[in-house]
């Protein structure tokens, strides 16, 4: 409101003819450009709004979701240090602390590695050191098989469209610890994406995939992801919204807002 206030003025100004207070346009060209810098910095190294444009976090991010990315939770960032604007910059950021890696079952978002320019947020299922091997769906970890339990289909079946075939899904959890996630598998695919060898997660990499497993481009597809293309962790959805101009059917679901992982 103060930039429209002050826009006008300057308007208002040389159409009258008036003489201009040069030092008063100095004085506030000097305080907006302070406060985009902030608000910038801000979001470079404290929180990030991003926004869920696909489905291969589904059921756990939906189309349209709006969510916070903390981007302390692995270290805290030199504002800019992993700026990318039109491919100027490496996206490598430098921390004032010592970076701490994601663990299995985190939710990050992270720079694709094909193309660093696009943001990707998937779960992190594999940290170095780690084999993985995913066939039929079924996850080994260090060559035991990741338990799964069964989940009733009409308790995570609303936030899904019919282009995911929705009577051919199934719904399963997995528990690691302390933390419990859904994944969704569509029974009806001919072969489900997998791996087709054990790999080993390489030191300073990490190994991701999406919770929506027949509908996600992830480690199986195009490999591992570096430490420095973490840009940080999922903390909760704030709004939520399919845009009417968007490729995918209006959303609009207010009930998703203040979901946490």
């Amino acid at each position: 409101m103060a930039f429209f206030v002050f826009s006008a003025r300057i308007l208002e100004s040389i159409k009258l003819g008036l003489s201009m207070d040069f030092k008063y346009i100095k004085k506030e060209i000097t305080h907006y450009i302070l406060i985009f810098v902030g608000v910038f910095a801000f979001k470079s190294s404290f929180f990030e709004p991003n926004h869920i444009p696909s489905g291969s976090m589904l059921p756990t991010l939906a189309i349209g979701d709006f969510i916070l990315v903390n981007k302390m939770s692995y270290g805290f960032k030199i504002p800019y240090s992993d700026t990318m604007i039109f491919g100027i910059g490496d996206g490598k950021p430098t921390y004032i602390n010592k970076f701490t890696p994601p663990e299995r079952g985190d939710i990050a978002v992270f720079r694709y590695p094909k193309n660093p320019d696009i943001l990707f947020v998937k779960r992190i299922v594999g940290v170095p050191g780690d084999e993985i091997e995913v066939f039929d769906n079924q996850m080994y970890l260090n060559g035991k098989l990741v338990d799964t339990k069964p989940l009733k289909k009409e308790d995570n079946i609303d936030v899904f469209d019919e282009k995911f075939g929705p009577e051919n899904l199934s719904f399963h959890e997995v528990n690691w610890g302390d933390t419990k996630f859904v994944t969704t598998h569509n029974d009806a695919m001919p072969y489900h994406l997998n791996t087709r060898e054990k790999v080993v997660v390489p030191e300073g990499h990490l190994f991701a995939m999406g919770d929506n497993r027949d509908f996600s481009s992830d480690s199986r597809v195009w490999g591992f992801v570096p430490f420095e293309y973490v840009r940080g962790k999922a903390m909760f959805v704030w709004f939520n919204m399919v845009y009417p101009w968007s490729a995918e059917k209006f959303h609009f679901r207010p009930w998703r807002i203040g979901k946490s992982f």
